[in-house]
């Protein structure tokens, strides 16, 4: 039973996305866009809150192991918050988590791994993450460059890291469990990470955070938002990656698509489009 939530049967692997809720951002936060120009976009896409970025983590069922990709942002910062309330929907408490793979330590995909005392959530999940996404955000030379706003982000990160510490696995690129394997998307941060899941008779990237309003970056893929570490780098990715998984018609999950998780990126005559089918 997977409770309504949208999932993906990939034969053998399964996959359910599990919303944490939303966060708002202005679009004052793009870069090399007119707001107007968003308002109109997401006006003409039906999006009735037009600067709801809505958090998604995905749920991955495989050989009796339960593997989420993200965690949300936990009600960091009043963001999101709905992932164990989910989770429960589905029967599964924090302790049924076998690992925890992790897109990026953002605060909307790593706050939810830490219950309300501050502890490890997850307690017996082992952590994955980018070793050049972890050794970034240990780096007290890298802390000492970034604003304030980053370096509550980097304290954050690292006091989850100082939590689960013991079971902290380091990567980089290739499989991390069989079948699952992670793809370096570097840009949004040092250390961005997709996860190619593969099935018996389908595959899906989960891509992380390659657009935050898909509406306005898939017909706008130059648009970088303020989050990015290497904007025009995450530019670089996000147009190679739309180039890619449109051609080769890959079956894409995102972090921020929006409640139907999963999508299908189509070309159009300029820019492109997700279309949500099964």
């Amino acid at each position: 039973m997977n409770a309504g939530f949208p999932v993906r049967d990939l034969g053998n692997t399964e996959v359910i996305a599990l919303s944490d809720g939303y966060l708002e951002v202005g679009f004052n936060m793009l870069l090399k866009v007119d707001e107007k120009e968003c308002e109109k976009i997401q006006r003409d896409a039906d999006i009735s809150e037009p600067n709801a970025v809505h958090i998604n983590t995905f749920l991955v069922r495989r050989k009796e192991k339960n593997i989420l990709i993200d965690s949300g942002a936990g009600g960091v910062k009043g963001w999101g918050g709905r992932l164990v309330a989910n989770l429960a929907r589905l029967n599964i408490q924090p302790e049924d988590i076998d690992a925890v793979l992790l897109t990026h330590a953002h605060p909307d995909h790593i706050g939810g791994l830490l219950n309300g005392e501050d502890e490890a959530l997850f307690n017996r999940a082992e952590l994955i993450i980018s070793r050049d996404e972890y050794n970034y955000i240990e780096s007290d030379e890298n802390f000492a460059a970034v604003s304030d706003r980053i370096k509550g982000n980097f304290l954050l990160a690292r006091s989850i890291f100082k939590k689960y510490q013991k079971k902290i696995r380091l990567i980089e690129s290739g499989e991390v469990f069989p079948g699952i394997f992670a793809i370096p998307l570097k840009g949004h941060t040092p250390g961005h990470t997709g996860y190619q899941i593969e099935g018996e008779h389908n595959s899906l990237l989960i891509w992380g955070d390659i657009v935050h309003f898909p509406h306005i970056q898939l017909s706008r893929p130059e648009v970088a938002i303020a989050f990015d570490y290497d904007p025009h780098r995450a530019a670089e990715v996000r147009i190679r990656m739309l180039e890619a998984v449109s051609s080769d018609k890959v079956l894409v999950g995102g972090m921020h698509f929006g409640e139907q998780a999963f999508g299908y990126i189509e070309k159009q005559a300029s820019g492109y489009h997700i279309v949500h089918k099964e």
